[in-house]
């Protein structure tokens, strides 16, 4: 009798903690398996994302290799499926570098110049804007916007001083400033001395000595 009423006190004590706790015990587990499951959604997105992303990365960089107006209409569509649909993606930042090197050799500078505005002001990969903001001042200057390419120059971060004022220079000789190109260019060879590209640099002002 006494077992009796020991296991009805035990189990009148898991009722009334069930009552208590059950429906709290039920919720936390239910938002547990959903944060897991979500979580595991969110990784398989992401890890789809990434392949298709490539995929069309990929896409470019097959077209950006191969002649012909059918290839610039292949690398421009590419390039616009990247910005609109992975615009965040690394391989979208690195396609559009792609896309606008390809079309700077092929002559379309507006079409590079539009690939290279959008890097700039996306700004989603830090470590390669200045590069897209350098290529873009070079695309500038073919242009003969000569302001336009300085304004691209302006505040370079500490990593590519050396080839922004390489880059000053080209623009400023090309307006007939020499003065301002030696400037630029002894920056230029100062801050580059230990990169092969200081030589050119040099080349450039000892041919600008010599004009």
């Amino acid at each position: 009798m006494a077992y009796d009423l020991e296991e009805q006190e035990k189990l009148d004590a898991m009722r009334a903690w069930w009552e208590r706790w059950g429906t709290l015990c039920i919720v936390a587990a239910f938002v547990l398996v959903a944060a897991v499951a979500g979580w595991r959604g969110w990784q398989w997105y992401q890890g789809h994302q990434a392949a298709q992303a490539m995929g069309y990365f990929e896409a470019l960089q097959g077209a950006a290799a191969q002649p012909g107006e059918e290839s610039d209409a292949r690398i421009k569509a590419a390039s616009s499926t990247l910005r609109a649909d992975f615009a965040k993606s690394a391989y979208t930042s690195r396609g559009v570098l792609v896309a606008a090197q390809a079309l700077q050799q092929r002559g379309d500078l507006d079409g590079a110049r539009e690939q290279l505005e959008w890097l700039v002001k996306a700004d989603h990969d830090k470590a390669l804007t200045p590069l897209a903001r350098l290529r873009l001042a070079g695309v500038l200057l073919e242009q003969k916007k000569y302001d336009d390419a300085l304004a691209q120059l302006n505040n370079p971060p500490a990593s590519f001083a050396g080839l922004f004022a390489d880059r000053k220079g080209d623009i400023l000789a090309a307006q007939g400033q020499n003065d301002a190109a030696r400037q630029a260019w002894s920056q230029a060879v100062e801050l580059l001395k230990n990169d092969p590209i200081s030589q050119v640099v040099q080349i450039k002002l000892d041919a600008l000595a010599g004009a």
